[in-house]
């Protein structure tokens, strides 16, 4: 099993331009390293940040060649090896290129829901030792010059992130973004915006512990399933602010809420519900929170922006 598998992965059908292309065997590794980390847990290999982002990791310690580091071409592309299979979502079909390649990573997500890697390639990712030899494999056949960095503890592009969203000034961080959309091209901008999406996501709720900021639920997955989501105060597409201080823990429900108007929350922390809404007395019900004031984070350089607040207050509250 191991044999045929590791014969597999060595014989990849990449375009030979400049060396090779690398896109599929840093996906590989980016698969690899996740399933290590346990964060994915089955045989569904979704579109998800944590994967962009390691794709983008590990591309930027072992890639030398002018390669474009596009995530969509690899995942769209591994549908002609034998252990690769892509699931389509109902009723979708992929949308593609002239030269029949993916669109766009947007397009990629829109069509696919998962793909599939053959069981026994697998099984063998989840065995330690197996998943060892694959990594070696795959690093000494495509990344010879380069392998060694690849357990390197050098640049961190996760906690580059983080700290652009933790420690930067708001008018930081969206010139940042600005900069970035001007330098990058289309392909590449989107799958930056996706990530920072993707960490955006996992810190709010960190720095909420977990908590919705309104209910003070909070509930503990043996998983790494996400029980409370990271709210935009302002709208990214508006704002281009991933800051912490533009985010704020809510459950489900409240988020959607919040996103509609139905509820806010003054700049003094105060949730306000909207006098638009009827409801029947329940336990589920909005106006239990009116007049309560938000959980905050422990540090007050954490807390969500008063200018943001502000601006919910006047552009989304429904009155």
């Amino acid at each position: 099993m191991l044999q045929y598998n590791l014969h597999l992965l060595l014989k990849l059908r990449r375009d030979s331009k400049s060396g090779g292309a690398p896109h599929k065997p840093i996906l590989l590794l980016a698969i690899l390293e996740l399933v290590r980390k346990g964060e994915i847990i089955n045989n569904r290999i979704e579109i998800t940040p944590e994967l962009v982002l390691e794709f983008k990791s590990i591309w930027s310690k072992l890639v030398v060649t002018q390669h474009s580091p596009n995530f969509a071409l690899p995942f769209f592309h591994m549908k002609t090896e034998a252990f690769w299979r892509l699931v389509t979502k109902a009723g979708m079909i992929i949308p593609m290129t002239s030269s029949n390649s993916i669109k766009s990573l947007s397009a990629l997500k829109e069509s696919i829901a998962f793909a599939e890697l053959n069981k026994d390639l697998y099984t063998l990712m989840l065995d330690a030792a197996s998943r060892t030899i694959l990594i070696e494999a795959l690093l000494e056949r495509y990344f010879p010059e380069t392998k060694v960095l690849f357990t390197s503890k050098g640049y961190n592009l996760f906690s580059d992130l983080e700290h652009q969203m933790v420690a930067e000034d708001a008018a930081v961080y969206q010139k940042r973004i600005q900069e970035l959309k001007e330098t990058l091209n289309k392909d590449e901008f989107e799958e930056e915006i996706f990530i920072r999406g993707g960490v955006f996501k996992r810190e709010i709720p960190k720095i909420y512990g977990y908590h919705c900021a309104i209910s003070g639920m909070r509930v503990e997955a043996l998983s790494n399933a996400q029980m409370v989501d990271a709210c935009h105060i302002k709208p990214f597409a508006l704002s281009r602010d991933d800051t912490i201080s533009n985010g704020i823990s809510l459950s489900p429900n409240l988020h959607r809420a919040f996103d509609r108007g139905l509820l806010t929350i003054t700049a003094d922390f105060i949730i306000r519900i909207s006098p638009t809404i009827a409801e029947s007395d329940s336990p589920f019900s909005l106006k239990q929170f009116e007049g309560k004031t938000i959980q905050l984070p422990e540090n007050v350089r954490h807390f969500p922006s008063t200018e943001n607040l502000s601006w919910h207050n006047k552009e989304a509250y429904r009155l």
